[in-house]
Parts: C-alpha cells; structure tokens; sequence
C-alpha cells in the first residue's frame, strides 16, 4: 500500500533530510518536533516505510509504503 501526500510550500533543504525524523527537531518557531518521529515510529512498527521527496520552492512529498498484509 502506497500513500502520498505532498504540498506546495517552500521545500526542505537536503541537509537536513537526515535530521526530520529525529526527535525535537522542528524548523518552525514553535513546536515540539515530535510529529514526524511519531509517524516514522508507527510506520515502522506495521513494517512500513516513509520516504521525503523535496525541492526548494516547489514542496515536499512524503511517500508511505505499508505491508498489504496488515
């Protein structure tokens, strides 16, 4: 099972596709930074997958990938 979702806005910069998923790490003035690292979290546990797409000035797609099994 594939799911993608994706949006328009300013892109997310290579360097810093490595920490997105880290716990605490937010680029807004507010927030705690625990949403992605949630999402990988459940994601991996159904034996899935997340992968992040971006380009500056155009948006950024996140592709989930999940067993048909679940």
């Amino acid at each position: 099972i594939s799911i993608s979702v994706e949006d328009n806005g300013i892109g997310i910069p290579r360097e810093m596709f490595g920490k997105i998923f880290e716990p605490n790490f937010t680029s807004k003035s507010s927030g705690m930074g625990l949403g992605l690292t949630m999402v990988k979290k459940m994601i991996e546990e159904y034996g899935g997958e997340i992968a992040v797409r971006s380009e500056i000035g155009k948006g950024t797609k996140f592709i989930i990938m999940l067993p048909d099994n679940l």
